[in-house]
């Protein structure tokens, strides 16, 4: 599912989109093996082909609006360090059974470079109970479908280790990093 790059500077993007990433003491104390991804995936090829598996029956998905509880301890129980960046719920996408938040990410504007809107799927996680049933999957490719709809031209996940995850949505590796900075692809 691999589409066309646009030809892009992407470490001058990252700058540019997380400002002093690498002088963060909490970048800069990561173990120097610990690798990360940055992705990217151009809306401009992203197709609407349908939920790609069967999911269980009655998971709902959209922007949340319950109490904030539910919500902030099904963010907690995937990693409690994501719950600081909950406290807007009107970007948190979720999927839901009933009142309980199965799956959740942020749906960011991250801000602009050489003339594209950049937005993305942030703090994604399924809590465990819920994991490997195709929901999480199915969340990130809606959120995905939003930025799209709301004319953004690519979709960028950051900081991620999962991205043979993304991938199976057409999301491709453009960058890799550690606590040094850039580590050059193969």
């Amino acid at each position: 599912m691999n589409v066309s790059l646009p030809s892009l500077d992407y470490e001058a993007m990252f700058d540019a989109l997380f400002p002093g990433f690498f002088a963060r003491d909490f970048i800069r104390s990561l173990p120097k093996d610990d690798v990360s991804c940055e992705m990217v995936l151009p809306l401009s090829d992203f197709a609407d082909n349908g939920t790609p598996k069967a999911l269980p029956q009655g998971v709902r998905f959209g922007f949340y609006k319950g109490p904030s509880a539910p919500l902030l301890q099904a963010v907690g129980a995937v990693d409690e360090g994501w719950v600081q960046y909950f406290t807007k719920t009107e970007r948190c996408y979720c999927a839901t059974l009933g009142d309980q938040v199965l799956s959740f990410c942020i749906v960011d504007e991250m801000g602009s470079f050489g003339g594209l809107r950049v937005g993305g799927p942030g703090c994604v996680g399924t809590v465990p109970a819920f994991r490997r049933r195709g929901i999480g999957l199915e969340l990130v490719r809606r959120a995905t479908l939003i930025l799209k709809e709301r004319g953004f031209d690519l979709s960028y996940i950051h900081y991620t280790h999962v991205d043979k995850w993304y991938e199976r949505l057409g999301y491709q590796t453009v960058l890799r990093w550690n606590a040094e900075g850039f580590v050059r692809l193969p």
